[in-house]
């Protein structure tokens, strides 16, 4: 019978984020060879990696970063919550965001093939997806550039790693008015700086979709024109982040809250995990 014990097996599912049945059947095949168990987990997760190409990796974590005037946000994807808040998973993330970040990485591409520990990037990642034993990927890149950055990451549940990360580039010199403007981001989930960044084709699509529901709804049609720019309006400004009611003091909007703290709103970025 194999020489091992049952903290052999802990410690082996705490070092690969194995299974428990994974981790016992490993040292069983190794002997009791807890170097070689890790290597036959590690041989048999790359084979299952291989295989989960097209598994969909709904769970993750968020980091973010800032310095010399840029900031960078990274969604770290995984299968599993299980995965999600396994330390070696949540360190790989911290490398991984400090790699894209040094690179100066605004995508995935170029996110997967910055240089990390002598290789790239997308090759760690690979080497502890064997590891792990299910598919890992970055999924979010985004860069932010700016004067000064305020970070705010968001836990949706105490169990688990940070799933929203907002990063807010701001001028001036209020931090704690810029931090409450990144929880309002979290919160109200901005699409644009400015309501002139709103695309027009967005625009007109909803004008014609909410031109439909007026008539629907049996308005007059002399008052269907101001009826249509009142909802066209207020689509605009929900999704406008300087546009918005402030979520701190819904009778000023955003751009109003920055104006009295002193503070220009130069740009932001919101990712959230699996979204």
């Amino acid at each position: 019978m194999a020489n091992f014990t049952a903290q052999d097996v802990k410690k082996l599912r705490e070092d690969l984020g194995a299974g428990m049945m994974d981790a016992k059947n490993a040292l069983v095949e190794a002997d009791g060879d807890y170097d070689k168990a890790v290597e036959l987990l590690r041989i048999k997760g790359a084979k299952a990696v291989a295989k989960r190409d097209d598994r969909a990796t709904s769970e993750g974590v968020v980091v973010a970063t800032a310095d010399n005037g840029a900031a960078t946000v990274v969604e770290l994807a995984s299968e599993t919550d299980f995965v999600a808040k396994n330390e070696k998973f949540t360190t790989l993330a911290d490398k991984v965001l400090g790699a894209v970040a040094a690179a100066g990485a605004t995508d995935v591409a170029s996110a997967n093939a910055a240089p990390l520990d002598g290789k790239t990037v997308l090759e760690v990642i690979n080497e502890n997806a064997a590891a792990l034993g299910e598919k890992l990927e970055v999924r979010t890149v985004r860069r932010v550039e700016g004067s000064a950055f305020e970070i705010y990451l968001h836990k949706t549940s105490q169990d688990l790693p940070p799933q929203i990360a907002v990063v807010v580039a701001y001028q001036g010199d209020n931090a704690a008015e810029a931090r409450s403007i990144a929880q309002h981001v979290a919160f109200a989930n901005p699409s644009y700086l400015t309501r002139d960044e709103v695309p027009t084709e967005a625009i007109e699509k909803e004008r014609a979709t909410v031109e439909a529901i007026t008539r629907e709804e049996g308005k007059p049609e002399a008052a269907l024109p101001k009826i249509v720019e009142g909802r066209v309006n207020a689509f605009i400004k929900g999704i406008s982040l300087l546009d918005q009611d402030y979520a701190k003091d819904n009778k000023i909007s955003v751009a109003k809250a920055a104006e009295n703290a002193g503070i220009t709103i130069q740009g932001f970025a919101r990712v959230k995990v699996g979204a």
